[in-house]
């Protein structure tokens, strides 16, 4: 969608239309702590199955796009109608459902809050929302609202006070809200997860997550795409402005909100010379890139207390010259996985072998993969992965997330991703914020479960 934080619509965004009013508490006084719930949780929620997923997309300019692409190609799924405010994004989109065959859908456009009309049908189940930021949480409570499931990039929220409502709305309308962290589908991530719930690597004590991807470029995206709005994060919050990627799996390595969940954070940034650096050399003096103020660090580091006493780094880097990088890493008593590249070192039950056939030690990396992909790999993508790489998008790991999303709409079982997680994940964000505006101090994170972490199922190795 177009530029819609220079035309100062974060206050609007927040707005809810005549009869999809929500009713919302004051969360300024309390936001840390568990509000009393307006529903009953919707952990582990099955909610009926549906024999077709009948599709609607807000935001259709890039991620949301190629969303649209998988979906033409997914079994059981009609395309209903597709929203967004710029025209030409919009025509693309219904032009590309079109040639494959499939009945034209609706176009929705002319406001900001054109999306409203879309949710107002009743031929439409699940609603994707690939906006702007600061448009994911209204537009996700407002889908709710509207007897619909939300689906949303990430993040999930941008405050405090906006999980709690995605969460409350959630239980009240017993609808599903999932952030789609693509990355928990990676053949990586999966994998590794099917080695620690057969318990590969002991107990686990540490894991490593990052988001460490050189973005300036998008800084030179003026009128529209990514850098046209994510550009000015960077001088409105100083912390990890984007914590989900690396996250989301080790979250779900170590259970989070399934049997542990996340305790407290202390947060460090680095300068932020990266960007105004870079605006410098690239834009003319008197450009509006060069008349911004950059406050957030280069390099943001924070670090996660569990309950159960494991500890979690997590980075965020868009700025510096590096190569790309999540971290991946997990540590347990018997050893340890890291990615970026693959890498594994176990002190027994270990594949890895030396020339000569003996036993290699734990203190080698092992980096040699096909053969823990071999007994590893999760049966989702044993099932799926050729599939998976054939439609693309990041590896495959965006159409399994999407692929999977439907079958467990269509098969009546729990989605792997509740908005317990989305927020959970999210809330890094504000907390790392937080805790920099007081010289890194610890600070408490929210349960947004209301306690329900300690009845939680662990994520099982679906599909085997």
């Amino acid at each position: 969608m177009k530029d819609l934080n220079r035309r100062n619509f974060l206050k609007v965004a927040g707005l809810t239309a005549a009869g999809l009013v929500t009713t919302k508490m004051s969360y300024a006084a309390q936001s840390q702590q568990a509000a009393p719930p307006l529903g009953k949780s919707v952990m582990g929620l099955v909610a009926p199955k549906l024999d077709t997923v009948r599709v609607g997309f807000i935001g259709v300019g890039e991620r949301g796009y190629g969303h649209v692409q998988h979906f033409c190609h997914l079994e059981g799924v009609e395309i209903k109608a597709i929203c967004d405010t710029h025209q030409e994004v919009l025509e693309r989109a219904v032009e590309f459902v079109s040639k494959q065959g499939l009945n034209k859908p609706t176009s929705y456009t002319g406001s900001e809050h054109a999306y409203r009309d879309l949710l107002s049908r009743n031929d439409i189940d699940i609603v994707i929302i690939a906006t702007p930021w600061e448009w994911h949480a209204p537009m996700a409570i407002d889908t709710m609202e509207s007897g619909k499931h939300a689906f949303v990039e990430v993040p999930l929220a941008l405050t405090i006070e906006e999980c709690w409502q995605l969460v409350d709305t959630a239980e009240r309308t017993q609808k599903n809200c999932m952030m789609m962290e693509n990355v928990n589908y990676g053949r990586d991530e999966l994998m590794v997860l099917n080695m620690v719930r057969q318990g590969l690597f002991g107990e686990l004590l540490h894991g490593e997550a990052a988001y460490i991807h050189e973005l300036r470029w998008q800084m030179k995206e003026i009128e529209h795409k990514t850098g046209s709005w994510r550009t000015y994060w960077h001088t409105k919050r100083n912390g990890n402005l984007y914590p989900t990627h690396g996250l989301g799996p080790v979250s779900q390595y170590m259970n989070i909100n399934r049997g542990d969940r996340f305790d407290y954070l202390t947060s460090m940034s680095s300068p932020a010379l990266g960007r105004q650096r870079y605006a410098q050399r690239e834009f003319p003096s008197d450009h509006e890139r060069n008349q911004l103020h950059y406050i957030n660090g280069d390099i943001n580091t924070t670090l996660i207390k569990t309950i159960n006493g494991r500890t979690i780094m997590v980075q965020h880097d868009t700025t510096t010259p590096r190569p790309y990088s999540r971290h991946n890493l997990i540590q347990g008593t018997n050893g340890v996985f890291a990615g970026f590249p693959n890498r594994i070192a176990l002190e027994t039950a270990s594949l890895s072998k030396n020339s000569d056939g003996s036993p290699q030690s734990y203190h080698q990396w092992d980096t040699d993969m096909n053969k823990w992909y071999a007994k590893y790999d999760h049966p989702l993508w044993q099932q799926m992965g050729v599939e998976a790489q054939r439609n693309g998008g990041h590896g495959g790991m965006d159409f399994l997330m999407l692929w999977r999303m439907v079958y467990c709409l269509r098969n009546g079982e729990a989605l792997d991703q509740d908005v317990y997680d989305g927020a959970a994940w999210s809330v890094v964000s504000i907390l790392s914020e937080q805790s920099l505006k007081n010289r890194s101090q610890s600070v408490t994170f929210p349960d947004f479960t209301r306690g329900m972490w300690q009845q939680g199922k662990p994520l099982g190795i679906v599909g085997a």
